[in-house]
């Protein structure tokens, strides 16, 4: 159902429209009624309308100066003026501000809910517009090369969740199963560097980086895709390459890698005259690991300052072999950070399961272990850090935690221990928050008391006043007062002005000026609206009820 917003200064218009137009066979539902452009406004940044049918004489703001701001702040939102036969010049003026449709008076109920299919049929249409398959796919289709580069180059930066990856390879018809992965770089560096001569009439003087890259890329791409082995793809000033053992050849698929390297790195020599090096990472067991074999490969470049550029550098020959290495990845530490500071207490138990469940399932070096938790531990700090909680007025002056990890026995009982820490911490934070949330809102309701007889207050004014978006404050603040602060300003002002109409004899008027209204007439029909009863008539009744209680 679409949600329609429905504006007539009229009241048996409106109650009409309501009852004898059958909303629902036409799929809509009136979710709002407004009986002047103004409210029709405050009530459209409430309910995001999809469809506002609007009248266009109307008292402080009529429906040419609806739709103008309409067309500003719900830009989406399809606009219908009501508009009798006199008024059929500023109808012309509704079809400049791109108004959808308009409707002659008088009109009956078969023409009307003509109108409204007709309205449905174009927002139905604009989606159907958008959300074309085929135009998704052609679109999809030439994209795809860049879609997969960019995965591929997340794979070399991130540890991606294993769903994530699986789901992007057959998306883009990638394939990345394998059992074992290494990761390489070939890296320009200035000429100067090789030692070599001949250079300097190379493509490298030309000074066009991106040239030399699709060069390079050339090269490498051609021999390594005939090769099998993988991808290779430009990532940032380099060009990457990932290899995959997809038969499991082991040993001979290692040496096979580093051969055709060495073939790519003497071709981009021999045909553009280019110096670079490519530095070889580790070999992982793990796409996910991908990120580790890539930074090793930058480490293996940095060996060319001892063993001189222009030639393939494999960290393993440089570094020795290291087994399965216990880390603390970024994944894990998501969760945690997650945990602690926005999650359940069953989050918080799983996650810190996952991170010792690992101790458990493998054995490793106690100085492994140690770095391992030393790195957890230093997530739990940043994120109480962050989220400003003090350790030492949680848990007692001089509280160590690095060191309090390594005092217990076993991994279990450490692992009890730091639960219950987290635990603590993650209770502070949410402490704090709802802290937080009551405080900003206490700013807000003491802001709006100081200046509700401002007319130029707006919830963009105070949110600039509390450095916060307008979003976010909406939902706190609608959370707390359980009223939008638009319902609350006009709260405060109604309860002035009644307080007002009872211990003074200022005129409707001054009241009006005095709670913030630059309209007098406007803050009547607020008035008359949010009480009851006219401004008068409240003041009659309060002068009629002080008598009666004075003879009593």
């Amino acid at each position: 159902m679409y949600k329609v917003l429905l504006v007539d200064d009229e009241a048996d218009v409106r109650e009409g429209l309501v009852q004898e137009i059958d909303w629902e066979s036409c799929g809509f539902t009136v979710a709002g009624t407004a009986e002047n452009g103004r409210e029709a406004m405050e009530l459209a940044e409430r309910l995001d309308p999809d469809v506002v049918i609007t009248d266009i004489s109307m008292p402080f703001k009529d429906g040419l100066q609806l739709s103008e701001w309409l067309r500003l702040h719900h830009p989406l939102a399809k606009i219908v003026i009501l508009t009798g036969y006199d008024e059929f010049d500023y109808a012309r003026q509704a079809i400049r501000l791109s108004v959808d449709e308009y409707l002659l008076k008088p009109f009956s109920a078969d023409s009307f809910m003509e109108l409204l299919l007709k309205i449905k049929h174009k927002i139905e249409a604009e989606v159907a517009e958008r959300e074309d398959v085929r135009q998704l796919k052609e679109h999809y289709r030439t994209s795809l090369p860049l879609l997969r580069e960019t995965f591929l180059a997340s794979l070399l930066t991130r540890k991606l969740p294993k769903t994530k990856i699986e789901e992007k390879t057959m998306n883009y018809g990638l394939r990345l199963s394998g059992a074992r992965y290494t990761a390489a770089v070939i890296a320009l560096h200035p000429p100067d560097e090789t030692g070599q001569e001949g250079f300097e009439y190379s493509l490298r003087y030309s000074g066009d980086l991106d040239l030399m890259l699709h060069a390079m890329l050339n090269i490498a791409r051609e021999i390594w895709e005939s090769a099998s082995l993988g991808s290779a793809f430009i990532y940032q000033d380099s060009i990457a390459l990932l290899a995959i053992d997809a038969e499991g050849q082991d040993e001979a698929w290692l040496r096979q890698t580093q051969e055709v390297l060495d073939n790519v790195l003497k071709s981009i020599v021999h045909y553009l005259k280019l110096p670079v090096t490519i530095g070889m990472g580790s070999v992982v067991t793990d796409i996910a690991d991908v990120k580790y074999s890539f930074g090793d490969a930058l480490l293996a470049l940095d060996y060319r300052l001892v063993l001189g550029s222009g030639k393939v550098i494999f960290i393993h020959d440089v570094e020795n072999p290291r087994s399965e290495k216990l880390r603390f990845d970024e994944l894990k530490e998501q969760v945690l950070i997650r945990s602690l500071k926005v999650g359940t207490t069953e989050e918080l138990s799983d996650a810190v399961g996952a991170i010792f469940s690992e101790l458990f399932d493998s054995a490793y070096a106690y100085n492994d272990i140690q770095v391992y938790l030393l790195e957890v531990v230093t997530a739990v700090l940043r994120t109480a850090k962050d989220a400003d909680v003090d350790l030492d007025e949680l848990f007692g002056a001089g509280f160590q935690l690095h060191a309090e990890i390594f005092k217990f026995s076993g991994l279990q009982e450490a692992q009890r221990w730091f639960h219950d820490l987290c635990l603590r911490i993650m209770k502070h934070i949410s402490s704090k928050r709802q802290h937080s949330y009551k405080d900003i809102v206490e700013k807000a309701v003491h802001y709006t008391k100081e200046h509700f007889s401002d007319s130029e207050i707006s919830i963009q004014r105070l949110c600039s006043h509390l450095h916060i978006s307008p979003g976010y404050f909406s939902g706190v603040f609608k959370k707390e007062v359980k009223m939008t602060f638009v319902q609350y300003l006009m709260h405060i002002r109604m309860e002035s002005a009644k307080e007002l109409l009872r211990t003074t004899e200022l005129k409707a008027f001054e009241i009006a000026e005095r709670v913030g209204f630059a309209d007098p007439n406007y803050f009547s029909f607020c008035f008359k609206k949010q009480v009851g009863i006219s401004p008068k008539e409240y003041r009659s009744r309060s002068i009629a009820s002080d008598e009666e209680d004075g003879d009593a």
